[in-house]
């Protein structure tokens, strides 16, 4: 099975440029349309569509006034290889025109986490199994 992840974005193209440089991913070229874009790996594919998306997918009485973004609903998790990675990768989003929500933490079940927003303030997550070998925040 290969997961397919897609968000409603204000700017398309904007959106690829930064996963594609936060997660270090190649653009998914053979899905490329002028409504959509998208980033992918073996097992998923992170999509970025256009507004005219929602009434594509009748979804038309959801769309959002323009500028606006809908309330939180869900969110991706984006599971790196070490606390390291997620520590770095989390700077990376900030450079790069996201927002931390909340800095990397010990998490109760064993892992580093950060909760972030990417330049459209859609909330993702990047977390790796285990805590950083100079010792843990707080947990939470």
């Amino acid at each position: 099975m290969k997961l397919w992840f897609n968000l409603f974005c204000q700017d398309i193209d904007a959106q690829q440029q930064f996963y594609q440089a936060l997660l270090q991913l190649p653009e998914a070229v053979g899905t490329r349309s002028p409504i959509y874009r998208a980033v992918e790996t073996e097992s998923f594919q992170l999509g970025f569509n256009a507004r005219a998306a929602y009434a594509l997918l009748g979804l038309g009485d959801r769309t959002p006034p323009d500028g606006q973004q809908s309330a939180v609903t869900g969110y991706a998790t984006f599971m790196l290889d070490s606390a390291d990675a997620v520590t770095a990768a989390s700077r990376r989003a900030a450079a790069l025109g996201g927002r931390i929500v909340k800095a990397p933490y010990a998490t109760y079940y064993g892992q580093w986490q950060a909760v972030l927003a990417d330049p459209e303030d859609n909330v993702f997550r990047l977390s790796a199994i285990g805590l950083p070998a100079t010792g843990a925040a707080t947990q939470a």
